[in-house]
């Protein structure tokens, strides 16, 4: 399954019926008066949050969506018949945006969440509407009115509670293989994750969390440098970050120049998203002697002058995973249990959404903007939107 997470779309309403013109004829009936039916609404275009989606791949061979046109008022005071709306599926997680306005229309983030999108023309009047004592064979009738037509952009965001984040070849998609049913390419070599992959983390019975695992970033990924400035923006939809740091690279770099270049391009992506509750996991301690391993990770929590959480693991053997795993779990229920007994908790998680929704947007079209005019000039077909992904669940 190709794997896109960004399309342009048309959306039309239907145009209203006319009101019709008709003045009744009935044997044995002198001089009747109009009998000129109204038309009947156009459809509208509402777009419908579905769970069996997870990518907006249909969009990208079919752009453009038009509801059904009112039907034409008739004889006899018979109104038209309504046009049929149209609703379009879209997964959970998509933001809507005006491409014209850079208005947010909506953020469908609930399964069966409808969202109207264009509005239907208004119907016309018959000429029964403009009878009166003085017009006792009124000629007027109004037409139906345009139904909405609009541009709009989709954004899909994956909907998951824990991401990870950390530089190529980290460790992420070992740690989402091993707690997880995913199974996401691993392989010896950066960029091997090239687009997000999700698992749903299960430790008992109606226990589980949903993990992202996001492409690596670089120095310069708020900025559009590899991959990173595509899918930064999934990591707001999670409710904790787990920074990954590789403590024995193969290349021998230094983990904590490493670590700090991730806060950073958070920071720069969004100051919200950096904002969010993060743990700093120290993976591929199996690679480091025994009795070098708590030197390290002490040296590398100094230099980053790290206070909060911190889990040393190996991914690849389960070490140190389980207890991961299930101090996220306990966090993410206290939260949750926090926010719906307190409505101060509750507001400031909504507000840091708007706020994180708002900056990946501008960054977005600041992306945008800059590639727009080389994709007017050049007709080239290819869209490098399209990956393949693959979502597993757990059995």
């Amino acid at each position: 399954m190709q794997f896109v997470d960004e399309a342009s779309i048309i959306v039309e309403a239907g145009k209203g019926g006319n009101g019709c013109l008709s003045f009744r004829r009935e044997k044995y009936v002198p001089k009747g008066g109009p009998d000129g039916g109204d038309g009947g609404h156009g459809g509208s275009v509402y777009l419908m949050g579905d769970d069996a989606l997870n990518t907006l791949i249909d969009f990208k061979y079919q752009r453009f969506y038009k509801a059904e046109n009112g039907q034409g008022g008739m004889g006899r005071q018979m109104s038209g018949k309504a046009g049929e709306d149209l609703h379009v599926k879209v997964p959970v997680g998509t933001t809507v945006i005006d491409e014209d306005t850079l208005e947010v229309i909506a953020d469908v983030t609930e399964i069966g969440q409808v969202v109207l999108v264009a509005d239907g023309g208004r119907r016309g009047l018959g000429n029964i509407h403009f009878k009166s004592s003085t017009n006792r064979a009124p000629r007027r009738t109004t037409p139906g009115t345009e139904g909405d037509r609009r541009n709009l952009r989709l954004e899909m965001k994956v909907m998951a509670d824990v991401g990870l984040l950390g530089m190529p070849n980290a460790g992420k998609s070992t740690l989402i293989r091993s707690v997880s049913a995913a199974k996401p390419k691993v392989a010896n070599y950066p960029f091997t994750t090239l687009v997000p992959n999700l698992g749903v983390v299960k430790l008992g019975l109606h226990e589980h969390f949903v993990m992202a695992d996001v492409p690596g970033l670089i120095e310069g990924a708020s900025d559009g440098a590899g991959l990173g400035l595509r899918f930064l923006k999934h990591l707001t939809r999670t409710r904790l970050l787990l920074h990954v740091v590789d403590v024995a690279p193969f290349d021998e770099s230094d983990p904590v120049d490493a670590a700090k270049a991730i806060v950073h391009e958070l920071g720069e992506f969004s100051p919200a998203l950096a904002e969010r509750p993060r743990w700093l996991v120290l993976n591929k301690f199996d690679l480091l002697p025994e009795e070098e391993r708590e030197t390290r990770a002490q040296m590398i929590l100094d230099a980053l002058d790290w206070e909060g959480p911190v889990f040393r693991i190996s991914a690849i053997s389960n070490e140190g995973t389980d207890a991961l795993v299930q101090a996220a779990h306990r966090w993410l229920t206290e939260q949750q249990c926090l926010e719906n007994e307190d409505e101060e908790a509750y507001a400031h998680e909504q507000e840091m959404r708007r706020r994180m929704e708002d900056e990946s947007v501008a960054r977005t079209e600041a992306r945008l903007g800059r590639k727009r005019k080389p994709r007017d000039e050049d007709d080239d077909d290819f869209d490098d939107d399209d990956y393949d992904v693959e979502v597993e669940y757990a059995p």
